[in-house]
């Protein structure tokens, strides 16, 4: 293995795979930054540029999309409050306060440190598991799959014990958006009154850019100002305050990045599920849980160390089993294809040197991408203080061409509009929006996962205990239940002498 590392290594080196690895960072910064769009877009779009091109060469290009995209979102999502890619949501929550008190610098600065240390995190867990890429992969089957979805959607109902009411109720409305569309087990389409356009369910990305950016400009148009509260207070150099936070909270990454790495080897559930449960992991574990979504910078860390090393994790079942662990997976899959390249166990035998190389670009891209957003944030900061006038019509507009970019459906335009007004009257009655989001991202899996975990134990129930994994994950959907007493009788414990005198 070291050999194959070491080749690896040397072959990056060269001028001209270096040059194809900037190339690729840039690319991915950009498709990251436009909402909308993101690594599959870009992946997509230079996909007939691999072929003929060294395999060196390709997946250092390739490995330098996946590894920059995230940083590019976040800055968006940071910014402006409108998620360059779906994972990229989750920094919204805390990233975008941090914005509006004048802290963007520090926020970008945290996520320019934990995503390059998420990266070099899953890169060495992925190094050590490849041998035993197969055993783990197949650790997952339908009632974990379910177990995993129900795990994730327990740990946001019980976050926000305060809210807990209106949280149970986005929940409930996010799942039956989930519903609709085709039904994967059973058959038949659901719920789409009459439209062609939904039978394939309730498009993520759209929803993600309405109710996030969208709604944040929204209400910027009618508040009136800038992102920035006070623009006297918003300071630009503030990148060294974001990265001596995020060595100093060492755990969140270290959370985060093991979050990011295991949610991210199993196939189907996706980065924005490990984003979100790395950000609801790190709340829970806090001593003062409610404080997150106005600025915490714990809030950002997290998120951002699970987003880079989920795309070490997700290589896992992309290689061992031609199953794509992500969206850019499935990409990077015709690519494989393109060059002669048959995913399965015998990739990491007969191409160890070029996977031990993507890897190393996906890390090497990471750094650079932070070093590049590094030297931009003074700028970039200056986007906070630009008049609402300004901004809100532009970032809409922008949203809305990158929306229509990804498939070219004028109905993804439409259904991104109904989800920004429905963020906007959120936000104005004080709904949380990050239910919703989990329970449209997690519904179909937890549905498909109990219907074939019904199927396969004839109608027994303790097909949801039948694994040590399944067992481990009925375990902590109990943690987490238990642990959201604590913050209630915290809560209980500070008000009950107060309330006595």
């Amino acid at each position: 293995m070291l050999e194959a590392i070491s080749q690896a290594g040397l072959a990056f080196l060269g001028l001209q795979t270096l040059a194809f690895l900037f190339f690729g960072v840039v690319v991915g910064l950009v498709f990251g930054v436009i909402p909308g769009l993101g690594g599959t877009t870009a992946l997509a779009i230079l996909l007939p540029l691999t072929f003929g091109m060294d395999v060196t060469d390709a997946f250092a290009m390739c490995g330098g999309i996946m590894g920059a995209v995230a940083m590019g979102g976040s800055i968006s999502a940071i910014l402006l409050n409108a998620p360059g890619t779906a994972p990229s949501a989750a920094t919204c929550l805390d990233g975008y306060p941090l914005a509006r008190q004048g802290r963007a610098a520090e926020a970008i600065g945290a996520v320019a440190a934990a995503s390059p240390l998420g990266g070099l995190f899953g890169m060495l867990t992925l190094l050590l598991v490849f041998p035993l890429a197969r055993d783990i992969v197949l650790l997952f089957g339908p009632p974990e799959f379910f177990l995993l979805a129900v795990f994730g959607l327990v740990s946001i109902a019980v976050a926000d014990a305060a809210n807990l009411l209106r949280g149970l109720t986005v929940a409930g409305i996010g799942l039956m958006l989930s519903f609709v569309g085709y039904d994967a087990v059973n058959g038949g389409i659901r719920f789409t009154l009459g439209s062609d356009y939904l039978w394939d369910g309730v498009p993520l990305v759209p929803a993600l850019v309405g109710l996030f950016g969208m709604a944040e400009m929204i209400a910027l148009s009618v508040q009136g100002g800038s992102v920035a509260a006070d623009v006297r207070t918003a300071r630009l150099d503030g990148v060294l305050t974001g990265i001596r936070a995020t060595l100093a909270h060492w755990r969140v990454v270290i959370r985060g990045s093991i979050v990011g790495t295991v949610i991210g080897a199993v196939p189907g559930v996706g980065g924005t599920v490990a984003t979100f449960i790395a950000y609801s992991t790190a709340r829970n574990a806090d001593p003062d849980p409610d404080s997150f979504g106005t600025g915490r910078i714990e809030g950002v860390i997290a998120p951002e160390a699970s987003n880079n090393a989920k795309d070490s994790g997700a290589l896992l079942p992309t290689l061992a089993f031609g199953i794509p662990g992500s969206a850019e997976m499935a990409v990077f899959l015709g690519i494989l294809v393109l060059h002669g390249m048959q995913p399965g166990p015998a990739m990491f035998v007969e191409h160890q040197a070029e996977v031990y190389g993507l890897v190393l670009a996906l890390t090497a891209a990471a750094v650079l991408a932070s070093v590049v957003g590094i030297m931009c944030v003074r700028w970039l900061a200056w986007i906070t203080r630009v008049p609402g006038a300004i901004l809100a019509p532009t970032v809409i507009a922008v949203s809305l061409v990158g929306t229509f970019a990804i498939e070219t459906r004028p109905g993804d335009v439409v259904l991104a509009a109904v989800f920004g007004v429905l963020g906007y009257l959120m936000l104005r009655f004080g709904y949380p929006r990050l239910p919703l989001v989990i329970a449209l991202v997690l519904g179909e899996t937890a549905e498909r996962g109990f219907h074939q975990s019904m199927i396969i134990g004839r109608g027994d129930w303790s097909v949801f205990v039948g694994s040590p994994t399944a067992i481990v994950l009925v375990l902590l959907i109990v943690l987490s239940l238990t642990w959201s007493i604590v913050p209630w009788r915290r809560r209980t414990a500070r008000t009950g002498p107060e309330a006595s005198q």
